[in-house]
């Protein structure tokens, strides 16, 4: 009996090990007749939309004092604003930040004797967010014009976006997918081989980075808000089958 269970299993194990080799072996030949190739999408734009940020600031001995300042630099940013063509819908103004100012004390041994309170520090920050990219450039390029006003402000570079980057996204999918097939095409021509269905594919990373820059793609995505024109970049991995 013992034997027969011997025989029984040994039968079985052959039996698996036929199928995994045959499995294996079919694998390999669909593998081998295969194309795998990645096609290139790119395309360069304009960004659409703008958005800036400024932020005024006030000193003072006395928190009313200081509001009083920051309101009257308010005004003057918003009049400015308003003589440059930027909608007074386009701003949004936010709270009035208010910090305690303070100075250390030192002994004349130079030991620590606390510190001594100096005034207060106001900021209210602002952005600018338009469609009007030439108008909010120009601005933010002539900041200075504020400060001779007497205008303490501070500023940041403008963002720059892109509103249809769905479109954007869509037709270089396209592009890719059809480069990707051309470049198999002229491979299967080469082979003497004819090109078949698509087996898989695989979208690479959607890429924005500055028009005519060096910046470097990231594996996560590059997404550049800096420059005002900008390039778009994706690939397509497709496997094709050939007959």
């Amino acid at each position: 009996m013992k034997q027969i269970w011997k025989f029984a299993v040994l039968g079985l194990a052959l039996v698996i090990s036929a199928y995994t080799l045959a499995r294996a072996y079919t694998y390999k030949y669909r593998a081998q007749n295969t194309i795998v190739v990645t096609g290139l999408g790119e395309t360069e734009f304009s960004s659409d939309l703008i958005v800036w940020t400024g932020n005024i600031t006030a000193e003072s001995q006395n928190v009313e004092a200081g509001y009083r300042q920051i309101e009257q630099s308010k005004q003057k940013v918003q009049r400015y604003l308003e003589q440059k063509g930027i909608p007074a819908e386009a701003v949004v103004f936010q709270f009035v930040n208010v910090n305690k100012q303070y100075t250390p004390n030192y002994t004349a041994n130079g030991n620590w004797a606390g510190q001594r309170f100096t005034g207060y520090e106001l900021s209210q920050r602002f952005t600018i967010e338009s469609t009007d990219v030439e108008a909010v450039e120009s601005v933010s390029r002539e900041i200075s014009s504020l400060i001779a006003q007497g205008v303490s402000i501070e500023a940041s570079a403008p963002d720059y976006y892109y509103t249809k980057l769905d479109d954007v996204k869509l037709t270089l999918i396209e592009t890719a997918s059809a480069d990707a097939r051309t470049r198999a095409q002229r491979i299967a021509e080469n082979a003497g081989a004819r090109l078949g269905g698509v087996a898989s594919a695989r979208m690479g990373v959607f890429q924005i980075t500055g028009a005519n820059s060096n910046e470097e793609f990231s594996a996560g995505g590059s997404f550049n808000t800096s420059s005002r024109n900008k390039k778009a970049r994706i690939t397509m991995r497709i496997e094709y089958r050939i007959k």
